[in-house]
């Protein structure tokens, strides 16, 4: 049936569904309406979670780990300096192959404080060991919860999962979003299957032990493994909630007229439905333009990317964050994807929307038409800023 909802409630009516053994949480803006929403479920007796208030979000994470490591289905939510804050206990997480699921409600990192959008939470925690997915809108939001836990929980996985949703832009923004019927969902995300429980006295384990360097390189590139299963299963994971839900997510990105573009855009997250727009409007004034949509952020999708950008000329990489002394983080990935095609579209990389300034229409029109005009060495450009 379909309603209307936030980002927030989508994510929440999924975390409901799902129903983890325990939640770890601690408030932060824009995030704290996904706990919030949990906490109602759990006071009313809707779901039967173990619902932690912590001191922080370290500490939260920290919960998540215990309790992921006795044997629990363990879910979790948080957002910039939170998630810089836990990022700590996030790498321990990826290095003890816990499939704890986290949404990150997208929000810029300090100084100076700031609670609006950006990336740079989520590019904090790129080379955690966590998996990560971006969403354009409530409903994707809603979809990749439940489909970020089977996933995580995946038996040649078993790693975190990261499920970004902008801040206010789709957490606070209310949308129609279809969620399945309780019992189809519950069917989908299926029964929890602990790995080694450390409460099993029948079969002792130990967890987080120490490692000198004749294990440690092996057991991270255990870990490497692991995250080289993440696509396949993806693939997998998306054809079985097309069958569940009628909903068709077909790979790692999304094109949009990209078939014939000579000019195109990259981005993540909510920003490609302003982009679809823009798209739109220039293609019915005969401009041949498309769109790169990414989902699967981590690992990062680099042959799907390379095949769907090679029919263009020029590309512009979107990036809602700096990566200060370098290009942008999606852009590195994106030019890294494109350096072994053998006609390589003309990369610039455009820096947008951060603390949460507005992208418009417009402004990703006048990217589009300036594509193949601004000069090669123009790398680094910026879109709505005030030099």
């Amino acid at each position: 049936m379909r309603r209307v909802m936030t980002g927030h409630k989508a994510v929440a009516e999924a975390m409901r569904q799902i129903e983890p053994d325990v939640v770890a949480v601690y408030p932060i803006t824009p995030q704290s309406e996904i706990a919030e929403y949990y906490a109602d479920y759990v006071h009313d007796g809707i779901v039967h979670t173990e619902l932690v208030p912590v001191e922080s979000e370290h500490s939260a994470m920290s919960a998540c780990v215990g309790a992921a490591a006795a044997g629990a289905r363990v879910m979790t939510a948080t957002s910039s300096q939170g998630l810089a804050l836990l990022v700590e206990v996030l790498y321990i997480a990826a290095g003890m192959r816990l499939p704890i699921v986290m949404a990150l409600a997208n929000r810029a990192l300090s100084a100076p404080i700031n609670i609006h959008c950006d990336h740079s939470d989520a590019y904090l925690a790129r080379d955690a060991g966590a998996f990560q997915i971006f969403c354009e809108s409530a409903q994707e939001a809603y979809d990749y919860t439940l489909i970020a836990q089977r996933i995580a929980e995946h038996g040649k996985v078993r790693l975190p999962g990261i499920v970004n949703l902008d801040g206010f832009a789709l957490t606070h923004t209310a949308q129609v979003v279809e969620p399945l019927e309780d019992e189809a969902a519950k069917k989908f995300v299926g029964p929890f299957q602990p790995v080694y429980p450390l409460l099993d006295v029948a079969k002792p384990v130990t967890w987080g032990p120490f490692a000198m360097p004749d294990y440690y390189f092996e057991l991270k590139r255990a870990q490497q493994a692991a995250m080289e299963e993440v696509p396949a299963a993806f693939l997998e994971v998306q054809k079985a909630y097309a069958l569940a839900s009628g909903r068709r997510y077909a790979g790692f990105v999304e094109g949009y007229h990209l078939d014939d573009a000579d000019r195109a855009l990259v981005v993540l997250g909510s920003t490609a439905g302003t982009a679809k727009v823009a798209v739109d409007a220039l293609r019915s004034k005969g401009e041949k333009v498309g769109l790169l949509k990414i989902w699967l952020y981590r690992p990062f999708p680099y042959h799907a990317v390379a095949a769907a950008l090679a029919p263009v000329k020029h590309v512009a990489v979107l990036d809602r964050a700096l990566s200060f002394g370098a290009m942008g983080a999606l852009y590195s990935d994106v030019a890294t994807a494109l350096l072994r095609a053998q006609a390589r579209p003309a990369l610039h990389n455009y820096i947008y929307g951060l603390g949460g300034r507005d992208i418009t229409v417009e402004q990703l029109e006048d990217v589009l038409a300036e594509l193949g005009k601004v000069r090669p060495d123009e790398v680094l450009r910026y879109i709505g800023l005030r030099e």
